[in-house]
């Protein structure tokens, strides 16, 4: 560890007073989201050595240069043919915290070859330790002796040098003597598993052994990863990659895509998910650095709207964090994740343009994720846009199958307008799509884009009405005494009524009204509560006539028939208020008090009646 220097005098530089006990606590404990991290540091530090030995004897055989994990239940132990240190390196990177000697020595210029690059991975050990043993001898000098280190939690540590003969070949052993409340990260059967999570895809030769004499060793990483190996048919390809795709996610992707960068050295796939996800919900990705996997959880190495698809990917080129957890965001992730979501964007072209059957699928999963990424894409628009199933009139359907049966498509703003009006629009023959869901009313408006011939316009309150057929003038007279009853009772609810006969007949009436109406109404109430003062003039300046809901009642049904020949005023009222409640209801919107009020009063009011006439 470096030392403070001794006192200056006032004026001059000093160095900073450390506390190691502190300093290696801050580390090991904060720095890392788990304690079985440790054996990722490890391998990590056993790869880079193992790719500096590769540096110094670049003929050697792959199969001279391995890993070996050993734990037994006492201690864990990792073993590389790496590079090993000498007593100077000892001195120089292990002493000193955050030093590596991927920057510091003659081959600094090569470090992109290696994983870590901080020197403080060592320190993640004191997770599960009190005391880091390190036995190495270095493969530079032939003759060199071996080194040994302890490393102790308090910051201190100590140096020998051992014969040759303790290690008698190049390379580095790290021995850990866990703590008892450690054990879980220790056990022969956990750092096997840690071994294979960590370590599955590195290209050096890792085996684990549990120290049982005689019994063999089991690598960690048998075979490379599908994407490295090659395979007899394109078929037996896909099979393997989607295999690979379902033990590492748990679940049978709807179909995987290649992703190769050579650029920054990325290999992997994205599996398609079977089943739609929520929107916005990111799902973490597994992301490999160099063969080591560095994150589960690494949501950046995508846009958002490609929720629908999960990778697993191993790069070359991509700049970990310090704690190598996640990636540092920089130009190059940045120019990934770009080229990435083009690779996603080509998967569904080709999808859509030569395996409809596969198009489908997703899409029927997917479409959300594909509005949101049409809204900004013309290319994903213009193939897509015609496949998109909508809620409509006709049920849901595409916007092509919709567009070839209604000339005009018309569009609501928001979904209870459409529920107030599909029934009744089915029924009068209009085309009616519902805009009220994320991206689809912004995305119907552009279907002219893609298909000329089709005319699309918002729903208009006075468009649905005019659809609707009068009555003849002896029915509205005799209904007339009944209306302005209606009216009367319904006036605080700034609604008009009017008698119409419209399908379906079981639909006794239609509230028409819209959000924007409601909140002008809304702005003009308040306006005059705050008549006077400077408020009410911001108010009164910003007040136009505000539009009124219109309550259609349908000549047709029999309940209304009936309604409108009471003669009893008190009673007619009653039947006004309970028919507005019910097609407020049927609308679907929030009820205002005042409404849920009147639903409540008219409900026990008619119950009352009824109950007086049976006795």
């Amino acid at each position: 560890m470096t030392l403070p220097r001794p006192a200056s005098p006032d004026g001059a530089d000093r160095a900073f007073q450390v506390d190691l006990r502190g300093l290696v606590d801050l580390l090991s404990h904060h720095l890392y989201s788990s304690p079985r991290v440790y054996l990722r540091e490890l391998l990590q530090n056993a790869v880079d050595a193992l790719t500096a030995r590769r540096g110094l004897e670049p003929d050697a055989p792959d199969s001279a240069f391995g890993i070996r994990l050993i734990a037994d239940g006492s201690v864990v132990r990792v073993e590389d043919d790496g590079v090993g240190l000498s007593e100077a390196d000892v001195h120089t990177f292990l002493a000193t915290i955050g030093r590596s000697s991927k920057r510091a020595d003659a081959i600094a210029e090569q470090r992109g070859d290696f994983i870590g690059q901080f020197g403080i991975g060592l320190l993640s050990c004191f997770l599960i330790a009190d005391e880091i043993h390190v036995l190495s001898r270095s493969a530079r000098t032939p003759d060199a002796p071996a080194v040994e280190w302890r490393g102790h939690g308090d910051g201190s540590y100590s140096v020998r040098t051992l014969p040759a003969s303790a290690r008698p070949r190049p390379g580095t052993t790290v021995t850990l003597t866990p703590r008892s409340d450690t054990g879980e990260w220790t056990r022969p059967a956990q750092v096997h598993a840690l071994g294979r999570h960590f370590g599955s895809l590195l290209r050096h030769p890792v085996t684990f052994s549990d120290g049982t004499a005689g019994a063999a060793a089991v690598s960690v990483n048998p075979e490379p990863a599908p994407w490295a190996r090659t395979f007899p048919t394109p078929g037996s390809r896909s099979r393997a990659l989607a295999a690979y795709g379902e033990e590492v996610f748990g679940f049978a992707p709807l179909d995987t895509i290649e992703l190769d960068l050579p650029a920054v050295g990325l290999k992997g796939i994205a599996c398609v998910l079977p089943e739609a996800v929520p929107a916005g919900r990111r799902h973490g990705h597994r992301v490999h650095v160099k063969g080591m996997l560095l994150s589960e959880q690494a949501d950046e190495i995508l846009p958002e709207w490609a929720f629908f698809v999960r990778c697993v990917i191993d790069a070359e080129s991509l700049r970990p964090t310090a704690s190598r957890e996640s990636l540092y965001e920089d130009d190059t992730l940045a120019a990934v994740r770009d080229a990435l979501a083009e690779r996603l964007r080509a998967w569904i072209a080709r999808a859509a343009a030569s395996d409809p059957e596969l198009l489908g699928r997703f899409l029927q999963a997917h479409h959300l994720a594909v509005k949101s990424l049409a809204v900004h894409d013309d290319e994903i628009l213009r193939l897509l846009l015609p496949w998109l199933p909508f809620e409509t009139t006709d049920g849901h359907t595409t916007l092509d199958e919709f567009a070839r049966t209604h000339r005009t498509v018309l569009v609501t703003s928001s979904v209870e307008e459409f529920r107030q009006v599909a029934a009744i629009a089915s029924a009068a023959g209009l085309g009616v799509v519902n805009g009220g869901y994320t991206y689809d009313r912004e995305l119907v408006h552009r279907l002219p884009e893609i298909r000329p011939e089709a005319s699309v316009a918002d729903l208009d309150p006075a468009t649905l009405t005019a659809h609707l057929d009068p009555v003849d003038r002896e029915t509205e007279l005799a209904a007339s005494a009944y209306l302005a009853l209606a009216r009367d009772a319904l006036a605080v609810f700034d609604c008009d009524v009017a008698l119409r006969t419209f399908h379906p007949a079981s639909a006794p009436a239609l509230l028409v009204d819209s959000r924007e109406a409601r909140h002008e109404r809304t702005r003009s109430q308040l306006a005059r509560e705050q008549e006077g003062g400077l408020w009410g003039d911001i108010l009164g300046a910003l007040r136009q006539e505000a539009p009124r809901a219109q309550l259609i009642l349908n000549q047709l049904n029999p309940l209304v028939r009936t309604a409108v020949a009471i003669d009893e005023p008190e009673l007619a009222r009653t039947s006004a208020e309970a028919l507005y409640g019910q097609a407020a209801l049927l609308s679907r919107r929030p009820l205002r008090p005042a409404e849920s009020s009147l639903i409540n009063r008219s409900f026990l009011d008619l119950l009352a009646h009824a109950l007086r006439k049976d006795s």
